[in-house]
């Protein structure tokens, strides 16, 4: 079966894997291991050899055939091993599959500038990508996954014209992608007599040019790459939709291994007052790249309560050590999550966040929360530097991790996100002012929800935010110079989205809550649906201000399209890596 598999990718695959079968045949080498014109990555790593060398030979350079031409992340590397072991027979342990993902995202994987634009696929971020650069490699490449899931990898040109080969083997329709016709206007004009370029040549000519195998970022990081020596105190500022700012700290404490770590964690909502406690472990791959989880007790039944579940973690730690951001995520989709920021707690004063999130130009007496750590004794207003046109009256009280400010805001004071700045610390563009909300957004844009709350399939939710913003100096709305404001208080509805006549979607999709988390209805045929049809559809979440109004004296409105589809039925998921 093996044999006909391969023999199969020969026949059928595309111009560039054809070349590379030639090019092996010409060397008498086997077609699924072409000759390599390019310096490979050795493997180093004992464990990676003894669990991978069976297959993948060793040439003297100590590299291992296919795997020292190809650089990912540690997910990437983890869904290869589920492949070997699925297809190939791999016998591999759990604590040997965690050693050779940490071995092989160590010695093959990304630089910190090669992973942060893709972070959003390993943080499991519901949003529409805009780094696909043309219709054409947006049929090859992004039709059945993210666009983020290939640019997660980095390999020599013969490894990304064997990837071609391994999608028509595996995928069905992968052969008619890579082949159809596209109406791209970005791409040139064949010269007469000349053949337009199939998609996937299309593809593979991007991927050779911007995903090489060797870059000099990743030869850059590979001689800086150390221990990362996260252990400390951590302030940490989050966001959680539908639930507003969070703010406090995680002390992360070194375990028994290099990188790994133990942390505890707390919060205190700026929404309701509640405070978050949370233990948790984590470890770093590639030296920036963490990998966690953490719980506050006993799994609970709130499906949008982070007290009631075990998050996991994806952060990505600045080079410097200083600071880093990411995602802690949770839900049967991963449709949860805090979007958090960390600064490094340091012995001079460090500022992590402000309360509320913006100023209104001429305001007085507002009152404004610093939180952060090391804050001095006797605070005084002169301190406190918030930028043109607005002062610090009073300092009404301060501890070492929070002050209290009476701020005025003068009626001209500059539009825009000022630096808050206190000594030597500054939270750059930490305080928007604004002169009007000008425009609310909806967040996310566009959203998946999934039915369920059957035996077999549990509900897919989605949690909305309403935004607001100033039109900035330009005055026009959805422009770069725009200001955006934190959360408005917001009224919410669901409206029909039409497609046909006799849509009534918005009565069977499921419900809406006030502080808009969508629940989907259960899965499965409705009798009191006509045609006995499922629950999908397709609806607008539409939110609208209570206090902000329009030029017409109308209420603001803004709404998101969201499409309520059936279980996802295959999973692809790597939860291990941050086991």
């Amino acid at each position: 079966m093996r044999s006909r598999l391969v023999q199969f990718v020969g026949l059928t695959a595309l111009p560039a894997s054809l070349v590379l079968a030639q090019a092996a045949k010409d060397t008498g080498r086997h077609p699924s291991n072409p000759v390599e014109t390019e310096t490979g990555i050795p493997v180093k790593a004992a464990i990676v050899t003894e669990k991978c060398g069976t297959c993948h030979t060793a040439d003297a350079k100590g590299n291992l055939s296919r795997i020292s031409w190809v650089r990912t992340t540690p997910e990437g590397w983890a869904q290869v091993i589920k492949r070997m072991v699925a297809l190939n027979g791999l016998s591999i342990t759990p604590s040997e599959s965690k050693a050779v993902v940490r071995a092989l995202s160590a010695s093959h994987g990304l630089s910190p500038e090669e992973s942060k634009p893709v972070m959003y696929l390993t943080e499991h971020r519901q949003l529409n990508e805009t780094n696909i650069p043309n219709e054409t490699i947006r049929q090859s490449c992004a039709s059945c996954h993210a666009f983020a899931q290939p640019l997660s990898w980095r390999r020599s040109k013969a490894e990304w014209g064997l990837l071609t080969n391994l999608h028509v083997a595996m995928y069905s329709q992968a052969d008619a992608q890579y082949r159809r016709a596209v109406e791209d206007p970005t791409q040139p004009v064949p010269a007469a007599g000349a053949k337009k370029p199939l998609p996937v040549e299309v593809a593979l000519e991007y991927m050779n040019k911007n995903a090489p195998l060797i870059t000099p970022e990743w030869a850059k990081w590979d001689a800086r790459v150390q221990s990362a020596k996260l252990g400390g105190k951590w302030l940490v500022s989050a966001m959680l939709p539908g639930k507003g700012l969070y703010a406090g700290e995680m002390i992360v404490t070194p375990a028994s291994g290099e990188d790994d770590y133990t942390t505890s964690i707390t919060l205190k909502s700026f929404k309701d007052g509640s405070t978050l406690t949370r233990k948790g472990k984590g470890l770093v791959y590639t030296g920036y790249s963490w990998r966690g989880t953490s719980s506050s007790g006993p799994e609970g039944s709130r499906a949008d309560a982070p007290e009631d579940h075990e998050t996991r973690e994806t952060m990505w730690f600045s080079p410097d050590r200083k600071s880093a951001q990411g995602r802690w995520f949770w839900g049967d989709y991963k449709e949860f999550g805090f979007d958090v920021k960390l600064t490094r707690a340091a012995a001079e004063p460090t500022i992590a966040a402000v309360w509320p999130y913006a100023l209104k130009a001429g305001s007085k007496g507002a009152t404004l929360k610093l939180i952060g750590d090391a804050f001095p004794a006797g605070l005084k207003p002169a301190d406190i530097d918030l930028g043109k046109g607005v002062v610090v009256s009073k300092v009404v009280s301060a501890s070492p991790t929070e002050a209290v400010l009476t701020v005025d805001v003068a009626a001209d004071a500059a539009v825009g996100a000022h630096d808050v700045g206190l000594g030597g610390s500054v939270l750059a563009a930490g305080l928007p002012v604004y002169k009007k909300v000008d425009y609310l957004k909806v967040v996310p844009d566009t959203s998946l929800a999934r039915l369920g709350g059957s035996e077999k399939h549990t509900p897919g939710y989605s949690q909305f935010d309403a935004l607001g913003f100033d039109n900035g100096l330009d005055g026009k709305p959805y422009t770069v110079d725009d200001v955006a404001l934190g959360p408005i208080d917001v009224t919410w509805a669901m409206e029909e989205f039409q497609t046909v006549y006799y849509d009534d979607d918005v009565n069977y999709v499921g419900k809406l809550s006030a502080n808009a988390l969508f629940t989907p209805a259960i899965d499965g045929p409705n009798p009191e649906r006509k045609w006995g049809r499922n629950n999908y559809g397709e609806v607008w979440v539409v939110a609208t201000a209570k206090s902000e109004k329009d030029a017409l004296g109308k209420p603001l409105t803004a709404k998101s399209f969201m499409i309520v589809t059936v279980p996802a039925y295959k999973r692809w998921d790597q939860p291990e890596v941050a086991k």
